[in-house]
């Protein structure tokens, strides 16, 4: 099963230095029942399209939790075995952001991960998503202006680098 896991430039340089993207329990987001139902696609792509931009918005979450992090949405992709997934039921249904929710139950290498997805290094995505950061707390409280914001940052597509090229990126 491909998952997606939220993060940040900071975590993910502490997963390089370490070789994992941490301990788990780790929240990661993938293609779920709840997410097929709400998303009402068949195709493959678009789904795990709609996971990954679920993973990017849990990473805007995480930018706004640490304020030291750099302005970079990011991602990681990676291929588990269907038995390293627990599926989040209740959470899908209570709240939208929760949708595709899952949690790994063991410890993920980083050398194992498909792909790296990040935000460009540009100053308007990095004003974007930064602002967005400072938003999402009152968006996810139903503030429309809020919202607006966040999609702002969501209007930026995240770029896609492969394992090898997690060195430039984090540098």
């Amino acid at each position: 099963m491909r998952v997606y896991v939220p993060t940040t430039l900071n975590v993910l340089a502490q997963a390089h230095a370490d070789g994992t993207l941490g301990a788990a329990p780790l929240r990661a987001y993938a293609v779920t029942p709840a997410l097929r139902e709400w998303y009402l696609s068949d195709d493959i792509e678009e789904l795990e399209y709609a996971a990954l931009v679920r993973a990017a918005q849990a990473s805007l979450r995480l930018l706004a939790a640490d304020g030291k992090a750099p302005r970079r949405r990011v991602v990681v992709a990676l291929d588990v075995p269907d038995a390293a997934v627990v599926l989040h039921i209740d959470a899908e249904h209570e709240h939208a952001a929760a949708l595709g929710a899952v949690t790994l139950t063991a410890a993920q290498l980083l050398a194992e991960a498909a792909a790296v997805h990040a935000d460009a290094d540009d100053d308007e995505v990095r004003e974007d998503v930064s602002a967005a950061a400072e938003a999402v707390v009152a968006a996810d409280a139903g503030d429309e202006d809020a919202r607006f914001t966040v999609d702002g940052a969501e209007d930026h597509e995240l770029l896609w680098y492969g394992i090898q090229e997690v060195p430039g990126l984090l540098g």
